[in-house]
């Protein structure tokens, strides 16, 4: 596997090619690059958290953590028009063809960087991910603790693990952490992951004398 999709500015030779993202709602030709997750085809994943979640707000901040080269954020996008959607990710690869992905679309309310490039008073709305699990459980629960604390008041993420790779370990993990986490879905061996902070401040309160 190499340096899989994890690198900054990947090694593999650049390859542009395309695939098609088609869902109920939308259909986008997106471009893709050697080096990238995916970049064959739409992940698997992907479309079973995109055909699955409930609609993003409509407006706010949103989040497409460990973006590619951009189905899910650009799903966003176009799913809520008045909403600023960041998708974020280390391959500057991935960023580029998301970018171009998004002027072809159409979409000017999607925004994709670096990590560091998004704001840091940036609250989110929601968070949508396929998040980077083979990049180490450490490094993973790093990552999602780190934005899973810039969601808003009443946002909540949406992550699609696949059960081989460690759905039911994360889940039990995020509650490990604090963060109520249910099992939305579960479909072609992957799980869909809810997590709603809310629930976890409303049940403190409940608590409170």
């Amino acid at each position: 596997m190499g340096e899989h999709y994890f690198a900054k500015q990947p090694g593999a030779q650049s390859r542009p090619g395309a695939v098609d993202l088609v869902l109920a709602d939308l259909h986008l030709r997106l471009a893709t690059d050697r080096g990238m997750f995916s970049p064959d085809r739409v992940d698997l994943g992907t479309r079973v958290l995109l055909d699955t979640v409930p609609p993003p707000p409509a407006t706010g901040d949103l989040l497409d953590l460990g973006c590619g080269y951009g189905p899910i954020a650009l799903t966003m996008a176009k799913r809520s028009p008045q909403a600023i959607v960041w998708g974020v990710d280390v391959n500057e690869r991935a960023l580029e063809c998301g970018r171009a992905n998004a002027q072809t679309a159409g979409l000017d309310n999607v925004r994709f960087g670096l990590d560091e490039e998004i704001p840091p008073a940036v609250r989110f709305a929601a968070i949508w991910s396929n998040p980077p699990i083979r990049v180490g459980k450490q490094a993973l629960h790093e990552l999602l603790s780190t934005w899973l604390a810039r969601l808003s008041p009443g946002g909540r993420a949406h992550l699609v693990v696949q059960k081989n790779l460690g759905s039911d370990s994360l889940q039990r993990w995020l509650e490990s952490q604090g963060w109520p986490t249910e099992r939305l879905t579960s479909r072609a061996g992957y799980r869909v992951l809810a997590v709603d902070p809310a629930t976890a401040t409303a049940s403190e309160t409940r608590d409170t004398p």
